[in-house]
This record gives structure tokens, C-alpha cells and sequence, in this order.
């Protein structure tokens, strides 16, 4: 079972990971302004920032609240970070079916980040107290994530939850489909309209909350701390933009992703259904996520090779030869 000890968490220690968020997500915010778009190298620099700061907090974790907890938050913030990449889909999704700029694109996902941490934080505080009042809860949380793991299996390429979530904000809400500079909303013949933007922001904080539903319940699999999840979840969605940037050229190629992200989930629903029945540390939690998503990526690349070496079909290659006009 994850550990239900719940930590003596002083008000200094919240005030740590604020100052820790402000801090990080201010130097951000000053290394981001203006219309410039981030290069790849640069959007990697940003990544290794917030990972490394994640590990940094995970560092003050483990002097003041022991190996155990940090071992909990590093686990949980693997999990958060690996189902966040399903995320990213949806961004790329999003911003193509709206044509927004990627000069655009980082500013709503800023707002949209914002916005996630915020329902993240009810969505756990809600949770953990649920479950310290209704233990049962935790087998409702397994189940919700067995699911999951089979919907994302048995989910088609193009993501048709994403697209209709688009479609129905452009047929309620009255927008246009120019871009007015930065702005998330317009007026056009004195009445206010939404832009691009907008419809694009809103469409990501509502497949966030879709996510979330997921995501949150898998990290009562590893922890049932409340400060440990939702550090973790935090710091783990602020590296988001950065991710997206690295990886929007090359989360197409990875056709195996799906699966690794799949088996999260199960393994994540399986450890809470089974709970009652054995543990397993948070180590061995980390090293499990971290071999199906490795595994998936590898998997994805050794295809891709695969396929770049076979030659190319020819044009009519396949046709079945014509016989020849008898002679006479």
C-alpha cells in the first residue's frame, strides 16, 4: 500500500515550493517576453531547468522529511511528467486545427499552465480528503485508471474528444478566425469576439481537466501525502512548454508512446486495486515507469529505422503482369 503516514508539513515548507515557483516561473517568464520564438536548443535548456529544479526540491525533501517521502515525490513526479506528454497531442492538436503561430502558442500555453495548476490543486486536496475519509475510494481511483489505460489503447490517431471539444467552443462562442496581435479577445462591429487564442486556451485547460481526472488518482498509487502530490504535480507541469517545444517535431514518430503511457496507467491502477494485498517501494514504482516509457520510445525508434531502410514500392510493383497478345 503507498505510504498513509501523513507528514508533519510545517507552513515554512509551502512557502519553500512557493518561493521555489515564483522564483523559477519569474525567470521564465522575463527569459520568454517579447514576440521571439524559442529555438529547439533553447527550449532543451529550459527542460534541463525544470527538471533540475524538480530534483533540487526533491533534494530539500529528502533532508527534511526522510528518504521515504522523497523516493514518493520522485516516483509521483516521474508518473505526472510521463502522463503529461499525452498532453502535448493535444497541444499539437489544438494549435494546428486553429492555426495558431508558434510565436502564439507559447503564451497560451502559459495561461493554460496557470490554469492547470490551480484545478490541480483542488483536484488533490479534494482527493486526499476523500480518501483519508473513504479508503474505499482508492478502489474507484483504480478502476477509473484501468480504464483509462484501455481507452488510450483502443483510441485512433487524431484524438476526435480533442477535435470535438474545438468544434463545439467555435460553434458557441462567438469568435473570429484573425489573430489580433496577443489579444484573447477582439471587438469587431462594437461587439466582443473571441480570437483564435482563446478558443485554443480554453480547449486546452478543458482536456487538462479530461487529464487530470487520470493523472491525479495515479499519484495516490505512489503517495497519499498531499504536499508530496501536488509539488510533484506542479513542478512537473511547469516544464511543459519547454517539453512541447523539444518534442512537437517528433511525438508523431513515436507510434509506441501510446502504449508505454497505457501501461502507466494500468500499473498505476493495478497497484491501487491491489493495495491491500502487497506494497512496493517507490523505487521500484520509478523503475517501472521509467521502462515502459523508455521501452515505448526505443521501440518507436528501432520502427522507424526499421521502415527508413526497407526500399521504397515502386509504382506499379505490385501490379500483377499482363499477359502477353498471342502470337499469329
Amino acid at each position: 500500500m503507498p505510504s498513509t503516514s501523513s507528514l508533519d508539513v510545517p507552513i515554512w515548507a509551502w512557502g519553500v515550493l512557493a518561493v521555489v515557483v515564483l522564483v523559477s516561473v519569474t525567470m521564465d517568464l522575463f527569459a520568454h517576453r517579447g514576440d521571439h520564438e524559442d529555438s529547439r536548443k533553447r527550449a532543451v535548456m529550459w527542460t534541463v531547468f525544470w527538471v533540475g529544479t524538480a530534483l533540487g526540491f526533491n533534494l530539500f525533501v529528502a533532508l527534511y522529511f526522510g528518504r521515504n517521502a522523497a523516493e514518493e515525490f520522485l516516483a509521483a513526479y516521474l508518473l505526472e511528467k510521463s502522463l503529461s506528454v499525452d498532453n502535448l497531442f493535444v497541444f499539437l492538436i489544438v494549435f494546428g486545427a486553429l492555426n495558431i503561430p508558434r510565436s502564439e502558442q507559447h503564451r497560451v500555453l502559459t495561461w493554460g499552465i496557470f490554469g492547470a495548476i490551480v484545478f490541480r490543486g483542488i483536484l488533490i486536496f479534494a482527493g486526499a480528503a476523500a480518501v483519508a475519509r473513504w479508503h474505499a475510494l482508492t478502489y474507484v481511483f483504480g478502476a477509473i485508471l484501468l480504464i483509462a489505460a484501455i481507452k488510450l489503447l483502443r483510441e485512433k490517431p487524431g484524438r476526435g474528444d480533442t477535435n470535438r471539444i474545438v468544434l463545439w467552443l467555435e460553434r458557441h462562442l462567438p469568435w473570429t478566425r484573425t489573430l489580433d496581435g496577443h489579444r484573447f479577445i477582439t471587438r469587431i462591429d462594437g461587439r466582443r469576439n473571441a480570437t483564435p487564442l482563446l478558443i485554443a486556451l480554453i480547449a486546452i485547460e478543458l482536456t487538462d481537466i479530461v487529464f487530470a481526472i487520470d493523472s491525479v488518482p495515479a499519484a495516490f498509487a505512489v503517495t497519499r501525502e498531499p504536499f508530496i502530490i501536488y509539488s510533484s504535480n506542479l513542478l512537473a507541469i511547469l516544464g511543459l512548454r519547454a517539453l512541447y517545444l523539444v518534442l512537437a517535431g517528433l511525438l508523431a514518430n513515436l507510434r509506441y508512446l501510446k502504449l508505454g503511457l497505457s501501461a502507466v496507467l494500468a500499473f498505476a491502477g493495478g497497484k491501487l486495486l491491489l493495495a491491500n494485498w502487497g506494497t512496493l517501494p517507490p523505487l521500484i514504482s520509478v523503475g517501472i515507469i521509467a521502462l515502459c516509457i523508455t521501452t515505448s520510445v526505443i521501440a518507436s525508434v528501432w520502427a522507424n529505422r526499421r521502415d527508413a531502410r526497407r526500399p521504397p514500392i515502386l509504382p506499379g510493383a505490385l501490379q500483377e503482369p499482363q499477359p502477353r497478345p498471342s502470337g499469329g
